[in-house]
């Protein structure tokens, strides 16, 4: 089966809580991966439970017919923080902060996380043989799923954009292969959409 992980829109800076909504961007986002991947054939959706990835997969969903189906095992490492501040936000405001969080120390248990993660993948590989699944999720967790397909150690090792495209052949016999990582065509301006 094919596993096809698309990041969330950007969401807006909010300090009252860790699961805020899609800015005017992010919503723009979302219609373009939207049409972007409605030139191909997609079995089923899902979604991490969290508003921002929730809102990414419903222009797809609703454009394929298709239901979102909500799963709690992909959900960001953030959960629980209260806050919320995009990546590049934190990287232009607080360069030291940024760094700490790029480079794991982010007060959670990273190995934890990672094996939360790749027990919600592997129930949505299970729940679809043979089949192509798209998954709206977040950059932790594309991160430390691509670390596993890698055999890496758990880490945040890349920076995955809003709304990128990631690919994974996922066969029967527990082969993970990537096939690709970061596609970003759709946010080109020359992009009709």
């Amino acid at each position: 089966m094919e596993l096809i992980l698309i990041r969330h829109g950007l969401p807006i800076r909010s300090a009252a809580t860790d699961d805020p909504p899609l800015s005017p961007e992010g919503q723009d986002q979302a219609r373009r991966v939207a049409l972007w991947l409605a030139q191909e054939k997609i079995d089923a959706v899902c979604s991490s439970s969290m508003v921002r990835a929730v809102q990414t997969a419903e222009p797809f969903a609703a454009q394929a017919g298709h239901d979102v189906r909500l799963h709690n095992g992909i959900v960001e490492f953030d959960k629980g923080s209260g806050a919320y501040v995009p990546m590049e936000q934190l990287k232009r405001e607080d360069y030291e902060a940024w760094k700490a969080l790029a480079g794991g120390d982010h007060g959670i248990d990273v190995a934890a996380f990672q094996s939360v993660v790749v027990q919600g993948m592997e129930e949505i590989i299970a729940d679809h043989p043979g089949q192509r699944v798209a998954v709206f999720c977040h950059g932790g967790v594309i991160n430390v799923w691509t670390a596993h397909v890698l055999g890496m150690a758990p880490r945040l090792f890349f920076e995955p954009a809003y709304t990128s495209v990631h690919r994974y052949m996922c066969a029967r016999g527990g082969q993970r292969n990537v096939l690709s990582l970061n596609e970003t065509a759709h946010l080109r301006p020359g992009f009709v959409s």
